[in-house]
């Protein structure tokens, strides 16, 4: 569970606003699991391998680089080059699309499949961990704000 050490209270004054150190919080929490996942996910896989994978597995269905490029919010190039590792490992399938063969759809494979299956079993404790220190009640409850607030800061 969450300390209830008195200290460990949240104190805002004129410089800390609840915004700021909501942000604060966010993002040293981001940093921190980063880091974490990082070290844990099999050997020559990255982050955003990872989540590329997971995306793909979650939909079930195929997609464009440019529908995954604005999913991450990256450049195209930067999803190009994930791509391009994620094929040459053997994780993914591009193929072009019939109708314009100019475009292209990618779909997970079953070998990238496995790897995403593998890390999740790797990182599964450390998010696991993470729930049962704060309370699995008290983070089913804070979801729908942050979901809120993302869906907030991802609209154009």
């Amino acid at each position: 569970m969450l300390s209830t050490d008195p200290s460990d209270r949240l104190v805002l004054d004129q410089k800390d606003t609840i915004p700021v150190a909501l942000f604060s919080e966010l993002l040293v929490i981001e940093q921190m699991v980063r880091n974490r996942v990082s070290k844990a996910l099999p050997s020559g896989m990255e982050l955003s391998h990872f989540t590329v994978l997971n995306h793909l597995a979650r939909m079930q269905q195929e997609k464009s680089p440019a529908q995954l490029a604005k999913a991450f919010h990256v450049t195209r190039g930067a999803m190009s080059n994930t791509l391009s590792r994620l094929e040459w490992a053997g994780y993914v399938h591009i193929r072009p699309e019939w109708e314009d063969a100019r475009k292209k759809l990618v779909s997970i494979s079953p070998s990238g499949r496995a790897a995403r299956d593998a890390a999740m079993s790797a990182i599964s404790p450390i998010i696991g961990d993470a729930v049962e220190m704060a309370g699995s009640e008290r983070v089913r409850d804070v979801i729908p704000v942050l979901r809120e607030m993302r869906k907030g800061l991802t609209e154009d």
